[in-house]
């Protein structure tokens, strides 16, 4: 019995001897021996393997900096960061070499004689008890299981699957790296690559995740730890099964002193110390959510924008990147402060977000992008991943900050910010159509023209168009709408920053092809189509960092660049990364640009909208600003620049819930019936943060503007044609860039000539101008004027209504206007409602975004609320109709707080107009 089983167990050995030698065999001589069919089979893989690894690393973390290098987020499949070889404490390759490959220096990537002693065991045993894969050997089957097949399961499965084609095919690997690689390198690269459980992959990232520290600090129990885990780290998770974890350290710890790197005594030492993991193990967090709560809205827009110029977001994840942005994270903290002290994160349906770019002719670096809200998937914690300050997510507008296109497009067409321009209180269009019923009929079957109010009756009748920008009456810029053309003011918004969001469809969303008319259209498209008025007050959805955009576009001399979140990428062995970049523009004249920039100068002092908040927060310095609120107070914006940075905030209802914003004693509230202007919660918040960003910044003045920007274009002069032959006349005009009518009219000149015409002075090119010619008949004598009489005494003038303390006294009427626009009334008690014309607004449809605050319905003239400035302390805002028809008699909408004592209605201030 004795003798078979000796003898049993010879062949057996015999066997396993040839079979080595078949294994050598094939390895050296693939195309001899037993198993040279397999290995040719497989000689062609072998050698593209070999050259694969040779040259394509593993998926690496890639790294998002702030301006000044410090890391803010990473972005990983698997949490593996590249470590220089000496970075790597040395008892961590002790410990390793120690349990997986004490002859890892001896070999040539296999080790014949462990093979032979392994076979032979197991060959015993019956079963696999010992393994003889070399360091070099696991780090190939790795590099294929995590590497070639990372996203394959089945492909992961044939790469560990027990086959003698697989081990011929990984000792063949083995031996071709060995051959182009050294050790000191092949041991760094199984470093980096190894699974250490979840997501963490490679010893710096599991140096980190499980004890806070870097591979080159690790002590020996730390290091004897990691490397025990490499065998199973599923199973010997130090973190799930600790007493596992010890058992298999102290193991890797007896093997270092049989391997002569430490003593009997320094390994007791090491095994009586605790695991001393962080708690809990940390692996850094992956994608924007990790950014935290100040900056995931900046690597939100980063990813995006690094998407669009041409990264796949999965190459983002596995290519080892360093993104070095242009966040800065003073101002960022700034910002962040700001818009949750004027609207704490809490505050239920009211979102405020801020952006902050730096205006530049070479390049707008977005520097803030803030919320209250904070970046992140916990909504009972009121966080969002909606874009809030970057994105198309002002459902609702920026009101009357869209006046600035209107500005800009009349000083495009050759009126300077000085020339006077009318302001009537309320204003009836006959050029747009699309007015609410309670406007006049045009004739057509439901149709109206369009026609609005302004905040009440104390503006004067004409202004300076800087005037008009400080307090922001809205008949002034539907009229210079009227002469400019809307097409202009529409292109002048995409000119001059507001492109992603033109191209978006009025539900602030990309256009749908499939979608109702008006949905299927871009903003641009909507507007110029419809020749809709409300576009320059602002009804339709909007982005934040665009409007900061804008800004910084006027403050960089008209020169608009895409805002870029970018200052440059370097690839995993830091060389610089071409991007593809929109080249910057000169979107308008820097003449014009720097006049409109003046022309914004006053809305922070005196009567401007924003005068209350600049003084409050003790603002001195030249800026521009503008102020926006729009109908139903459902958001109010504010618009704001200097020479050194530009920035907007937007203050919108993000509920589902369609109710307007109060503001009072305490924190903003959802209400009925709003009071919000953009004077208020987003000024503070501009001004908050911007005190902070300027501080110590030397003040700059705002450019000089060029007399033909401040007085207008002299070549607005209409040409005087009276007692010209008409032939003679058109031409004339026509040549001069005006469009001709004519009227005939009884007069005693001769047929043919021109008696009057209308406008006569400067009026906008473009403008139609009416000729009355003679029709060659003397028109009847005038009757006789009757006998004189006494006049009757003048009634007394009225007291002027004080204005708000530390405030001046509005403007005196100007003299002068621009020819050809309406005259209106003068200013006055406000007149009753005239019958049938109702305030009330068209109702709001159904938002098309599901969850998302509802738009504008297509064709609906809502105006967005008039800005009043700012109340004098205690006093009651009055709120505007804001809306396409005249005022209403319905008093204004109450606000949270203590009741302010009631005035005498004769001697009450006028409200200084808020946006």
């Amino acid at each position: 019995m004795n003798r078979k089983r000796i003898g049993s167990g010879l062949g057996k050995l015999a066997g396993l001897c040839v079979l080595a030698g078949a294994l050598v065999a094939g390895l050296l001589f693939p195309a001899t021996a037993t198993l040279g069919f397999v290995s040719n089979k497989i000689s062609d893989q072998v050698q593209s393997t070999v050259a694969e690894m040779l040259n394509t690393g593993p998926p690496l973390m890639t790294t998002v900096t702030d301006k000044d290098g410090a890391p803010i987020a990473h972005l990983y499949d698997q949490y593996r960061v590249r470590t220089p070889p000496d970075k790597i404490s040395q008892h961590m390759k002790d410990a390793l070499l120690a349990i997986e490959d004490r002859r890892f220096y001896d070999h040539h990537g296999v080790d014949w004689l462990a093979s032979l002693r392994a076979l032979a065991r197991n060959n015993a045993s019956g079963s696999v008890q010992q393994g003889a894969s070399t360091l070099t050997q696991q780090y190939v089957k790795n590099y294929l299981v995590h590497v070639v097949a990372r996203n394959n399961k089945n492909a992961q499965r044939e790469a560990q699957e027990q086959s003698i084609t697989r081990k011929l095919r990984e000792a063949r690997i083995a031996i071709g790296l060995e051959t182009a690689l050294g050790k000191d390198e092949i041991l760094r690269r199984y470093l980096d690559l190894v699974p250490f459980g979840s997501t963490i992959f490679g010893i710096t990232a599991a140096a980190q995740a499980y004890f806070d520290t870097t591979p080159d600090k690790l002590t020996i129990p730390q290091a004897a730890t990691l490397a025990g885990m490499v065998n199973s780290p599923t199973y010997l998770d130090p973190e799930a099964r600790p007493d596992k974890a010890i058992e298999r350290r102290n193991l890797v710890i007896d093997a270092m002193v049989h391997s002569e790197k430490l003593s009997k005594e320094e390994a007791d030492r090491h095994k009586a110390v605790p695991l001393g993991l962080q708690d809990p193990v940390r692996p850094l967090q992956t994608g924007c959510v990790g950014a935290g709560p100040s900056y995931g809205f900046f690597c939100s827009f980063l990813v995006q924008h690094l998407v669009e110029k041409g990264f796949d977001l999965e190459e983002l994840k596995v290519g080892g990147y360093r993104v070095e942005t242009t966040l800065d994270p003073k101002i960022t903290e700034h910002a962040k402060q700001a818009v949750e002290a004027q609207a704490p994160k809490t505050t239920p349906g009211v979102a405020n977000t801020m952006a902050v770019v730096r205006p530049g002719k070479d390049a707008h670096e977005v520097v803030a992008l803030v919320a209250n809200r904070d970046y992140g998937l916990d909504k009972d914690k009121f966080e969002t991943q909606f874009d809030l300050p970057s994105g198309v997510e002002n459902k609702f507008g920026t009101g009357s900050v869209y006046k600035v296109f209107t500005a800009a497009a009349a000083l495009e067409k050759g009126i300077g910010v000085d020339t006077v321009v009318d302001s009537p209180n309320t204003y009836t269009s006959r050029v747009f159509k699309g007015g609410a019923p309670s406007c006049p009929a045009t004739g057509e079957p439901n149709t109206y023209w369009y026609c609005l109010s302004n905040h009440n009756d104390r503006y004067p009748p004409k202004m300076p168009l800087k005037q008009a920008l400080a307090t922001s009456p809205n008949t002034a810029f539907v009229i210079l709408e009227e002469k400019v053309g809307l097409q202009a003011v529409v292109d002048m918004a995409s000119k001059l920053g507001m492109r992603r969001t033109m191209a978006t469809n009025i539900a602030g969303v990309p256009p749908d092809p499939k979608g109702a008319k008006d949905l299927r259209m871009t903003q641009a498209e909507f507007y110029a189509s419809n020749g809709n008025a409300s576009f320059t007050l602002g009804p339709a959805p909007s982005s934040t960092l665009e409007l900061a955009n804008v800004a910084a576009t006027v403050m960089s001399g008209g020169t608009w660049c895409e805002p870029t979140p970018i200052r440059r990428v370097l690839d995993r062995d830091g060389k610089p990364v071409e991007l593809a970049k929109s080249p910057c523009e000169q979107a308008v004249p820097e003449p014009l640009a720097n006049a409109l920039a003046t022309g914004l100068s006053e809305d922070s002092k005196g009567q401007g909208t924003a005068a209350v908040s600049a003084k409050k927060a003790g603002w001195k310095r030249p800026m521009m600003g503008k102020t926006g609120t729009t109908e139903e107070y459902k958001s109010a914006a504010y618009l704001g620049a200097t020479p050194d940075y530009a920035g907007a905030v937007q203050v919108f209802n993000d509920s589902t819930s369609p109710k307007g914003i109060c503001v009072g004693a305490g924190a903003p509230t959802l209400c009925p019936e709003g009071n919000i202007y953009g004077g208020t919660v987003p000024a503070a918040t501009w001004f908050d943060t911007m005190m902070k960003v300027h501080d110590g910044l030397p003040e700059k003045p705002l450019p000089q503007v060029e007399e033909r920007f401040l007085k207008g274009d002299t070549q607005m002069k209409v040409p005087d044609v009276v007692g010209t032959e008409l032939g003679k006349a058109k031409a004339l005009l026509r040549d001069a860039g005006y469009e001709v009518t004519t009227v005939s009219v009884a007069s005693d000149k001769p047929a043919g000539a021109v008696v009057d015409q209308s406008p006569r002075g400067m009026a906008l090119r473009g403008t139609p101008v009416t000729l009355s010619v003679s029709n060659g008949s003397a028109p009847p004598p005038k009757p006789a004027a009757p006998p004189a009489t006494t006049a009757a005494p003048a009634p007394p003038t009225p007291a002027v209504t004080p204005a708000e303390p530390g405030t001046p006294s509005p403007t005196p009427e100007p003299t002068s206007t621009v020819p050809g626009q309406p005259s209106p009334p003068t200013p006055g008690p406000t007149p009753s409602p005239t019958p049938g014309r109702s305030s009330s607004p068209a109702p709001e449809p159904t938002s098309p975004v599901p969850g998302r605050p509802s738009s504008p319905a297509p064709g609906q003239s809502s105006s967005p609320a008039p800005e009043p400035t700012s109340p004098a302390p205690g006093q009651t805002p009055t709120p505007t109709s804001g809306r396409s028809s005249f005022p209403s008699s319905k008093p204004p909408p109450p606000i949270p707080g203590p009741a302010p004592s009631p005035a005498p209605k004769e001697s009450s201030p006028a409200p200084p107009p808020t946006s």
